[in-house]
């Protein structure tokens, strides 16, 4: 049994700075080390392992508003929040109230229940694209569903996605980029069959490829939040409409960063670009696991059982998920995302304004509710070949020097920088004083 604290009186006293498994274990290193025994890596997420960064991962405990806390009682301002699935603040209380009442209720029933329409609802109101809305259980499995539907949809087999897009661990999307021009894509990762890519085509990210009529469709973020934010070039987004218009193929956005993060409506409201099929994740969880796909209801209702493209799954519009999704939605208005914003550029220039004063040469994009970090000069990368500069050296002092004073950034160099309602105003200075000790160290350490 996990419980928190020996002592009766810190358990009492809502005390909980360190996790006891029963088997003295207490620090970071014990419980991954055992974790390891385990679980592959000792991690349910590759990149959680720190192999981009060195050491080991601290184990969280718990975590509260802007705030992740670790088995051995340190606190760390969160600049991940989930990778982007809190918005709100960690156990935010209408979050924490909703899943509470929802699991008096149930927690999977293998049948239709009213949360899942009404989460569904609420995404068709904010989404005028997304006509229909299917609930799954991950971004993965939304962009594998949405790949699926589109060949269904137009009898084709080919799929273009762009050089440093991450659309889950789809099999055929985990795919090796080609350099320069488009190219047949090869494994990204060992366990795919070459015949499993063999018909997904690459592009460079910002360049509107030239498709032809054996091309399903064109999946892509929106914005790329997974180089280290990288926003779209004018025209690029509205010369794939045009493109796929042109030759019948449908056009996806992977909205599972994007969706409900950079405003009500995601990126296809910011760049006033209609896509066919949708892809949302994170956010509209409220924290827990989801995903969804959304479009037009000729093309939704192609699914089963309306249409002949099976989808289906057991926890689908899981009643605990649906619950916190919209919870989430419910607080998530035009006012609070022009707060997300403002509180956005001013981490931006705190975490800037630290690093030039420290000497790292650090840039810090921002696109809405987004912000990346890239560790060079010059102009700002606009595809995954530019992104690929950035100092990932100096960029692993940072972190880990960020962990020392108390700052919890992904860790990965070509993670997004996540910042909630949690972020306010006492928060952020907060993190000036401790971001400013942090660059400072990590200089020290790079020598």
């Amino acid at each position: 049994m996990i419980a928190y604290c020996d002592a009766e009186r810190c358990v009492e006293a809502g005390c909980r700075p360190t996790l006891c498994t029963g088997a003295g274990l207490r620090s970071n290193t014990e419980i991954f080390d055992r974790s390891c025994q385990a679980i592959p890596g000792g991690v349910n997420s590759s990149i959680r392992a720190f192999k981009a960064v060195g050491g080991s991962p601290y184990v969280v405990a718990r975590a509260a508003g802007p705030y992740v806390f670790d088995v051995e009682g340190k606190r760390y301002l969160d600049l991940v929040q989930s990778y982007g699935a809190v918005i709100l603040g960690h156990a935010h209380p209408a979050i924490t109230a909703a899943v509470s009442a929802a699991a008096a209720d149930g927690t999977s029933f293998g049948a239709p229940t009213p949360r899942e329409m009404k989460l569904a609802e609420a995404i068709s109101e904010r989404v005028p694209s997304c006509e229909r809305v299917r609930l799954m259980n991950s971004g993965t499995e939304a962009t594998s569903t949405a790949i699926r539907l589109a060949r269904g949809v137009t009898g084709r087999d080919l799929i273009m996605t762009f050089n440093g897009n991450f659309h889950g661990a789809t099999d055929a999307l985990l795919v090796a980029g080609g350099s320069g021009v488009a190219t047949l894509g090869l494994p990204g990762t060992a366990g795919i069959p070459d015949a499993t890519v063999s018909n997904t085509m690459i592009a460079p990210y910002n360049v509107v490829p030239v498709l032809n009529d054996r091309i399903a469709a064109v999946i892509v973020e929106p914005v790329a939040g997974n180089m280290g934010v990288v926003a779209p070039a004018p025209g690029f987004l509205a010369g794939l409409r045009a493109e796929c218009d042109r030759v019948g193929a449908l056009l996806i956005f992977d909205e599972v960063i994007t969706g409900f993060r950079l405003g009500t409506g995601g990126a296809q409201a910011k760049f006033d670009i209609r896509p066919d099929i949708t892809c949302f994740g994170k956010v509209i969880g409220g924290g827990l696991p989801i995903g969804a796909v959304g479009g037009s209801a000729a093309v939704m209702e192609e699914l089963t059982p309306l249409g002949k493209v099976f989808q289906s799954g057991t926890l689908a519009g899981n009643p605990i998920a649906t619950a916190a999704g919209l919870a989430a939605l419910d607080l998530l208005t035009e006012d609070v995302y022009m707060e997300l914003m403002a509180r956005t550029r001013r981490v931006a220039g705190v975490l800037r304004d630290a690093c030039a004063a420290a000497g790292l040469t650090v840039q810090f994009p921002v696109v809405g509710t987004l912000m990346g970090m890239y560790f060079g000069s010059g102009d700002l990368p606009t595809n995954f070949d530019e992104a690929k500069t950035t100092n990932e050296r100096e960029f692993a002092a940072f972190f880990q020097a960020g962990l020392a004073e108390g700052i919890a950034f992904a860790p990965g160099a070509y993670e997004a920088v996540f910042v909630g309602l949690g972020h306010d105003d006492v928060v952020i200075d907060e993190l000036a004083v401790l971001v400013n000790a942090a660059a400072t160290r990590a200089v020290a350490s790079l020598g």
